[in-house]
């Protein structure tokens, strides 16, 4: 794990394939980052590039209409998009280009902020450095060699592409009315009880009532009625859904 702060710090970087970015936020919470690797970066580059391809073929077929205005509003067109489609969607939408989107990435500081203007369009217009001398040969270069996978537009930028930290679904439970347990309950106790009514959809109702059985025992509860009062007693634990 690669640790961080918001003060500058060095530390020890480990070339590794999979790895964890810590930053500590000057609240002195830590923030822990998944930095993503060459390989999924390349597809979003290709989605976003097949995007901007389509978008500019179709403006140009329009415009062919309208003869030389359409061929200067086209090449007007093709600036614009070449260089700003990337930086708008980074700022506006929260660091994520669709191709970003897509494969459930993000652009975001060194710290954690979400990218500014400045950083998204120093990391952007040195594409053309991580270009040379064919084909993101620089940039793939850069991303391999680097521990966070940085190409050069973002170590200029000081910024990171990451992964999206998926919200976690609270847990669907049986239906039930909460129960409080007999006695306070350990966090194994808590744990075992809470997976049994978690995994009840996956199992056979044989194989609900040996769990329920088994756990019935050292709960004190009454054997006819373990499952209705494990499934209240998990429901207890889990609170208000």
């Amino acid at each position: 794990m690669i640790q961080t702060s918001a003060l500058p710090r060095k530390a020890l970087l480990h070339p590794p394939l999979d790895t964890r970015y810590q930053v500590e936020t000057p609240e002195g919470i830590d923030l822990p980052l998944r930095p993503a690797g060459l390989m999924p970066r390349a597809l979003a580059f290709s989605i976003d590039l097949g995007i901007r391809g389509l978008i500019l073929a179709l403006l140009f077929i329009a415009l062919g209409f309208l003869g030389e205005l359409g061929i200067g509003l086209g090449s007007i067109l093709l600036f614009g998009i070449s260089w700003w489609y990337m930086v708008l969607f980074e700022v506006l939408n929260q660091g994520r280009s669709p191709g970003k989107q897509l494969m459930g990435l993000r652009v975001v500081h060194d710290d954690g902020t979400p990218i500014g203007w400045v950083a998204s369009l120093t990391r952007n217009l040195l594409r053309v450095v991580d270009m040379l001398p064919l084909g993101y040969v620089l940039g793939a270069l850069s991303c391999l060699q680097h521990p966070t996978f940085k190409r050069l537009g973002d170590l200029a930028a000081g910024t990171l592409v990451i992964y999206r930290e998926q919200p976690v679904a609270r847990p669907q439970l049986p239906l039930a009315q909460p129960l409080r347990p007999p006695f306070v309950l350990n966090l194994n106790e808590q744990r075992a009880i809470l997976s049994f009514a978690e995994r009840q959809s996956e199992l056979s109702d044989e194989r609900v009532h040996e769990l329920a059985a088994i756990l019935a025992e050292p709960l004190h509860v009454s054997p006819p009625g373990a499952v209705a009062e494990l499934n209240g007693i998990a429901r207890g634990l889990l609170g208000p859904i």
